[in-house]
């Protein structure tokens, strides 16, 4: 919170921030700044420091403080906007927020011109915005005036300053203050009033505060759905608790930094309340952030309805500072436009993108795992593991904060406009499969988990338990099932087990093998099946069945993997690999890119390529990666599939 080094944060204490809308207090920005900026302030004034020396105080501090955290743009936005009020202050001069929200992000804008693309930016000047066009008019015209109605409420001169509404507001003050005084004890007569005074003016301050909450949440709705695909609708209500303690935690920290280097008692002693401050902040999350209904993720919102949405915002922001006959009416106009835009995003009633009619294989890349999203021709959703990064050894497991389910396959899935998932399937409970799949349950609706072999593993079986609790139908596949979805049959070559054996420990050989064929086109998926699994499967299935046009090779592109015979029977055009760039383990094997290159092998790579997209219609292939594909010119148009009668090989099997 001082520094910005979130790396000692836990993915779940950070998740929780996010839940409850209130990661911003963890991550330096505009609060952060704008705390130490005021502190530092009102140090110079009660040193009695001349207005050159606290200018100067507050100044080096500040550039000394933004020189050692990130320099982001929230950071530089707030370190500007500050300085150009600080030397607005030398000078005589009461400036304009938005004027100096200007200034800075000119400033910016002139040192790096891409930054107007940058989230960050966009996000923190929309911020600005939001407070500026939203916020503060509304407040001005309801609790602002009453706040200064209760400066000196006592003298009945300053009444005639007021408009008349306030200034009954006045009278009635001091006629409700004589009239508790007249009740009470003597010795309580005296506070009375300014007790009475005291509890509005924080009844009015908190009401400001959630003004602000309410607007700033409502005004960065679009980009937040875009970027982070959250809702929290406890945001306000915690920002409420989670910014005043905030407010409160950066100065005293760093006053306590510097003391705790000079004197370590009094560093201690500073210490103790900034220890509570920062445990109350946690509960408070903590316990917003278990109501599961009050956070919940969407796709980002399409971009005719952003368009609307801040055409309507800026619409109403000018209309709130004319004067005109139809204000009233166009104001609650505007304001219905805007709320409407608001919940759809919130609701998000859009179908998902898909090629009706075809079936898509998407490989994607989330590093050295696998993450393989498959959409059937009727619509239906099957995501074939999550990705996970090393979770480290048993019993020393390692939390480094990356996770592919949520940096990489939720955000694709989102940007399709997925919703829910009919399938997930489980290759195997290895990290690099299953670590990813937590964020895929929590994230979406999911109807059914597919599991291989049961493995007594922690991993998996937190999984079973979150699967569990969300009413999840958890189904063990082996060898010899199958199912048919839009016309796609697919069968399970993989593994030849009994599902209420649980094996100690993860294997690959244990991996789930799904064969999908669609018209004439066959995709096999082995997961990271070995050569022990592969030949299993050559012996108990046809060679005529094994072909297949497309083949996901097995354990990342390993040597141990795709075995000579097992390419020989299945024959496929296209290899596509998954391994992370740059990968410990060497993947993938130059021995098996040499295998495949001399079987005539097309090879597609997610740590060269990017996500690599099958596409048939069950005649034909049509492939693209996020990159362009190599080879792509002189095999996409002649993609056809040459093979085996499928419907023959299975009346013969």
């Amino acid at each position: 919170m001082l520094l910005g080094d979130r790396s000692f944060v836990d993915r779940e204490e950070a998740a929780d921030f996010q839940k409850t809308g209130v990661f911003h207090v963890l991550v330096v920005a505009g609060l952060h700044v704008g705390a130490l900026a005021f502190a530092l302030y009102w140090v110079g004034r009660r040193l009695r420091l001349s207005r050159v020396w606290t200018m100067l105080l507050t100044l080096t501090i500040l550039s000394a403080y933004v020189a050692i955290v990130e320099q982001r743009a929230p950071v530089l936005r707030a370190a500007m906007m500050a300085a150009i009020v600080v030397l607005g202050g030398f000078f005589f001069r009461r400036l304009d927020l938005l004027n100096s929200a200007a200034v800075a992000a000119l400033i910016l804008l002139v040192a790096k011109p891409l930054a107007l693309r940058d989230s960050s930016f966009q996000l923190t000047f929309l911020a600005i915005g939001c407070i500026t066009g939203l916020a503060l008019p509304w407040l001005e015209k309801t609790a602002q005036r009453y706040v200064r109605a209760l400066q000196g409420w006592r003298d009945v001169t300053r009444d005639a300053v007021h408009e008349p509404l306030v200034a009954q507001f006045r009278i009635d003050l001091r006629s409700l203050a004589q009239w508790l005084s007249g009740r009470l004890p003597q010795r309580l007569r005296k506070v009375t009033g300014d007790a009475l005074v005291g509890g509005l003016s924080l009844t009015f301050r908190v009401w400001e505060l959630l003004v602000l909450t309410m607007a700033l949440q409502l005004g960065m709705l679009p980009l937040m759905a875009r970027d982070f695909h959250r809702i929290t609708l406890s945001a306000p209500m915690v920002n409420l608790a989670a910014v005043p303690l905030t407010g409160a935690i950066v100065p005293i920290g760093f006053l306590t930094l510097p003391t705790g280097l000079i004197l370590r008692a009094a560093g201690k002693l500073l210490a103790a309340p900034l220890a509570w401050l920062s445990e109350l902040l946690l509960h408070i999350v903590r316990w917003f952030a278990h109501f599961p209904r009050l956070s919940y993720r969407v796709p980002g919102p399409p971009l005719w309805l952003m368009v609307l949405f801040f055409a309507a915002a800026l619409l109403l922001v000018t209309e709130m500072r004319l004067k005109h006959p139809l204000r009233r009416a166009t104001i609650g106009v505007l304001s219905t436009v805007l709320i409407a835009c608001a919940l759809t995003m919130a609701i998000y009633p859009f179908a998902a993108t898909r090629t009706k009619g075809r079936l898509e294989l998407t490989v994607l890349d989330v590093g050295q795992g696998d993450s393989l999203l498959v959409v059937f021709p009727g619509g239906k959703t099957l995501l074939i593991d999550g990705g996970g990064a090393f979770g480290g050894f048993p019993g020393r497991e390692e939390r480094n904060g990356v996770d592919p389910g949520e940096e990489a396959v939720s955000p694709y899935l989102w940007s399709r406009g997925f919703q829910k998932l009919d399938v997930v399937a489980l290759t195997h409970a290895h990290q690099d499969h299953l670590g990813g799949l937590i964020a895929i349950l929590e994230n979406f609706r999911v109807a059914k988990l597919w599991i291989g072999r049961e493995v007594s593993s922690p991993a998996l079986t937190r999984l079973e338990e979150l699967a569990r609790e969300r009413k999840i139908i958890i189904e063990h596949e082996l060898r010899g099932g199958s199912f048919s979805w839009d016309g796609v049959d697919s069968d399970f070559l993989w593994p030849e087990i009994v599902h209420e054996e649980v094996s100690p420990s993860a294997k690959n050989d244990d991996s789930l093998v799904l064969r999908l064929h669609y018209g004439s086109e066959t995709i096999l998926l082995p997961g990271d099946a070995e050569k022990q699994a592969e030949g299993e499967i050559l012996s108990e299935n046809n060679p005529e069945a094994m072909r297949s046009n497309v083949l996901k090779i097995g354990h990342h592109g390993s040597k141990n993997s795709t075995t000579p015979e097992f390419l020989a029977a299945v024959q496929p055009h296209v290899g596509i690999i998954s391994a992370g760039e740059d990968n410990p383990y060497g993947h993938p094997s130059p021995e098996l890119l040499e295998r495949l290159k001399n079987a005539g092998v097309r090879t597609l790579r997610t740590d060269r390529d990017g996500a690599v997209h099958v596409l048939t219609d069950g005649t034909r292939l049509e492939i693209t990666c996020f990159f362009a594909c190599p080879g792509a010119a002189s095999v996409a148009a002649s993609m056809r599939a040459d093979a085996p009668n499928y419907q023959q090989d299975k009346e013969k099997k």
